[in-house]
C-alpha cells in the first residue's frame, strides 16, 4: 500500500527536537503557571473587547502620563503588558508547530491503520488456508472488530 506520508526526520533530527523541547521545558520551569480548572475559571481570560480596552489604557498611559491613576503600578503594568505580548507571539508560534506535528502524526496513524488492515486481511487469508500460527493471531486481532446485531434496540454479539 502506498503511504500517505513519509516524514523526513532523521534520527539526529529526532534527538535535536527532543533536546530542544527538553531545553524549552527546563528554561520555563518555575517561570510559568499551570492553573488548575478552578483557577482557570476564577481568572478566566479577557475577550477581544477587553484586550482593546487594555490597549487603550496603555495608549493613554504612554501618550498622556499625567492622566494615569496613581493607584496603578505603571512599571508593573508595562511589564505585564510586554510579557503578555511576548507570550502571545510564542503561543502562536508553538501552536503552529503543534498543529503541524499533530497533522503529521495523524497521517502516520492513518498509514499504520491501513497497513494493519492489510495485515489483518492477510491473516484471515492465511488462517483460511490453514497455515500454522495464523489462527491464534486472528483470534487476538478479531477482538478489535466486534460484530453486533441490533434486535429490539439491543446489541447482541454474534
Amino acid at each position: 500500500m502506498k503511504n500517505v506520508i513519509q516524514s523526513k526526520f532523521s534520527e539526529e533530527d529526532r534527538v535535536e527536537i527532543r533536546n530542544g523541547v527538553n531545553s524549552l521545558m527546563a528554561l520555563i520551569e518555575g517561570k510559568v503557571a499551570a492553573l488548575n480548572e478552578e483557577e482557570r475559571l476564577k481568572y478566566g481570560s479577557i475577550n477581544e473587547v477587553n484586550k482593546l480596552f487594555v490597549n487603550k489604557v496603555k495608549s493613554y498611559s504612554d501618550e498622556s502620563p499625567s492622566l494615569r491613576s496613581p493607584d496603578v503600578d505603571w512599571v508593573e503594568f508595562r511589564a505585564d503588558y510586554d510579557m503578555r505580548a511576548f507570550l502571545e507571539s510564542q503561543i502562536q508560534s508553538l501552536s503552529s508547530v503543534v498543529y503541524q506535528l499533530e497533522s503529521t502524526k495523524k497521517l502516520h496513524d492513518y498509514d499504520n491503520f491501513q497497513d494493519s488492515l492489510i495485515d489483518y486481511n492477510y491473516t484471515q487469508y492465511k488462517k483460511n488456508a490453514q497455515d500454522s500460527g495464523y489462527s491464534e493471531k486472528l483470534t487476538e486481532l478479531k477482538q478489535f472488530f466486534p460484530r453486533t446485531k441490533k434486535s429490539n434496540n439491543q446489541n447482541i454479539e454474534e
